[in-house]
């Protein structure tokens, strides 16, 4: 049996970038063969296998065949027979259908280095049409490498998978998956207007307008490295707290957390902003209604994905520049947790209040410290 190194790991290579992991396939060899040479079988769907020492992925060299609509519509084929450049043959862009040989020969059936030196997104085969998410893929590739462009025969037989219906048998885990790695690449702009223009896009995020100004906010929020959270909530904070933000959610199966995050940004992003002209009774209430005092790591959250609406707008660009309200409410929210609640509720039954009166006496000593250490009215 033959092994070779493919996959992300050769692009990377020949591009200069570091690569996190790498992935090999084994020529002329059976699950029998991987085992006796002690490696671990995990693989569900086809065969894959652990390096005893290194915990590298093996996976026997197969081919696939489409047997029904969809991601999962496939029947797997893999034995010794198999050759390398049957295997190359499936995958899904010729950037990606490479391979090392142990000795370090290049092997590339499909011109992927070609295209590598060109900066061209290309499809292998006419093979890319039987699996929907190699769109998203693709899409979450361009994202990547900004300054590549999508081959003309490539984007018109994406084109056709979305006029064929392909799109709409995509399942959540996976388009949620390539859409969050797309929206944590370095452009994330490229990938939506990749989607926005083989027609995916209005599949997928009907609800998101992909103009220039959201555009502009996704790359500053990578620029400024936001974590996902942030992200998501910038790509809909546009889109209320209502309706269309919980369609989003709920089709492809957003995590809480972002989900979070992005329902507090599509409510209060304006009151964030405008928060310099608001007193301290004010203030502590976007506090409350942020839900800062419990969960203040998702606060700054938010308020990154602010940051990041803010300076989408022309002329706010600049990342050096000063995003002063967001300052100005941490150090809010420091002078709130600052209050001893417990001691403000004892003081306050031992003046005869309780219930209701015993939490507004907790808020007014909150805004009282807000108003002094922002030297503000209350």
């Amino acid at each position: 049996m033959q092994s070779y190194i493919v996959g992300g790991a050769v692009r990377d290579q020949l591009l200069g970038r570091p690569s996190n992991d790498r992935d090999w396939v084994v020529v002329g060899a059976t699950p029998e063969d991987m085992a006796r040479a002690g490696f671990m079988a995990v693989g569900r769907d086809f065969p894959v296998f652990l390096h005893p020492e290194t915990r590298e992925e093996y996976a026997l060299a197969r081919t696939e065949r489409k047997t029904a609509p969809g991601y999962r519509g496939f029947v797997v084929h893999a034995d010794p027979s198999v050759t390398l450049e049957e295997d190359l043959a499936r995958r899904d862009l010729t950037i990606n259908a490479m391979a090392l040989s142990p000795d370090g020969q290049l092997i590339d059936p499909f011109g992927g280095a070609r295209d590598l030196q060109q900066r061209i997104l290309r499809h292998v085969s006419d093979a890319f049409v039987e699996d929907p998410v190699r769109i998203l893929r693709l899409a979450r590739f361009a994202a990547r490498l900004p300054d590549f462009r999508v081959a003309d025969e490539t984007m018109a037989l994406m084109r056709r998978m979305v006029q064929a219906g392909e799109v709409d048998a995509l399942v959540a885990e996976r388009v949620w998956q390539e859409l969050s790695r797309g929206l944590m690449e370095g452009r994330p702009s490229r990938m939506f207007e990749v989607l926005q223009a083989c027609g995916a896009l209005a599949v997928v995020l009907p609800e998101v307008q992909p103009g220039e100004p959201l555009m502009r906010v996704l790359d500053i929020a990578a620029g400024l490295e936001a974590p996902l959270e942030a992200r998501f909530a910038c790509l809909c904070h546009d889109l209320g707290e209502g309706k269309l933000l919980a369609q989003v959610c709920e089709r492809w199966r957003v995590p809480v957390a972002c989900r979070e995050v992005a329902e507090v940004v599509a409510r209060e992003h304006g009151n964030v902003h405008r928060s310099g002209e608001l007193g301290a009774a004010a203030v502590v209430q976007l506090l409350e209604r942020c839900d800062a005092l419990r969960r203040p790591q998702r606060f700054e959250q938010v308020l990154l994905a602010c940051e990041c609406v803010a300076r989408g707008q022309r002329g706010f660009e600049d990342q050096d520049r000063p995003y002063p309200v967001a300052l100005r409410l941490l150090q809010a929210l420091r002078c709130a947790q600052a209050i001893d609640a417990a001691a403000v509720a004892r003081a306050a039954a031992a003046r005869g209040l309780g219930g209701p009166e015993v939490g507004e006496a907790v808020r007014q000593a909150r805004i009282a410290a807000v108003a002094e250490g922002l030297a503000l009215p209350g």
